[in-house]
């Protein structure tokens, strides 16, 4: 599972270690089998986490410690079974860079509308659940509406109070938590 954002400092860093924590919550050591991983369409490789952002995950309880950002690169697309985004227009770069990703590339707020259309999936590890939600998600996508605008877009926290960090992870997580709800049911 790959997060995308602008800069991979804010957004996608903060995703990328929420997840981490939501698939450990809800399958312990199994949840391992699940790789998450963040890149930017803009990023300066090897810069160091926003400040904000990894206040944010402390407040969580969750370690921001040796994150590094990185570029978005074709390869790093093809290796992702689901590349999530902050914005419609970082799903178009992430398109545009490796167009055979589109099945599988959404924006993190699509994600969690479609998935929630979908049956639970309680069969599997979790990483064959993921693989089988993001291909019930493609096949179910067609009974959710558009959202209109750019309510599927995250909205950027950088040079903004700590509050919009905060609000970002909750937006995160609560997108974050409908999709391991889908394959957590029982």
């Amino acid at each position: 599972m790959l997060f995308v954002c602008h800069a991979n400092l804010c957004r996608s860093p903060l995703a990328e270690r929420l997840a981490r924590r939501a698939f450990d919550d809800a399958f312990g050591p199994a949840a391992a089998a699940v790789v998450t991983a963040s890149a930017g369409t803009r990023a300066y490789d090897g810069s160091p986490m926003h400040r904000g952002s990894s206040d944010v995950l402390g407040e969580c309880g969750v370690d921001a410690s040796g994150f590094v950002s990185r570029t978005v690169t074709a390869g790093i697309l093809r290796d992702a079974d689901l590349v999530l985004t902050a914005t419609r227009e970082q799903r178009s770069a992430c398109l545009a860079v490796e167009p055979g990703a589109v099945r599988r590339t959404f924006t993190v707020r699509q994600f969690a509308r479609f998935a929630a259309v979908v049956p639970p999936i309680t069969a599997g590890s979790p990483a064959e659940r993921m693989h089988r939600l993001v291909a019930e998600v493609n096949d179910h996508r067609h009974l959710v509406p558009a959202a209109p605008g750019d309510a599927d877009d995250l909205p950027d926290p950088v040079n903004q109070p700590i509050e919009a960090f905060r609000v970002c992870a909750e937006d995160v997580w609560g997108s974050l938590r409908a999709v391991v709800g889908v394959i957590t049911a029982v």
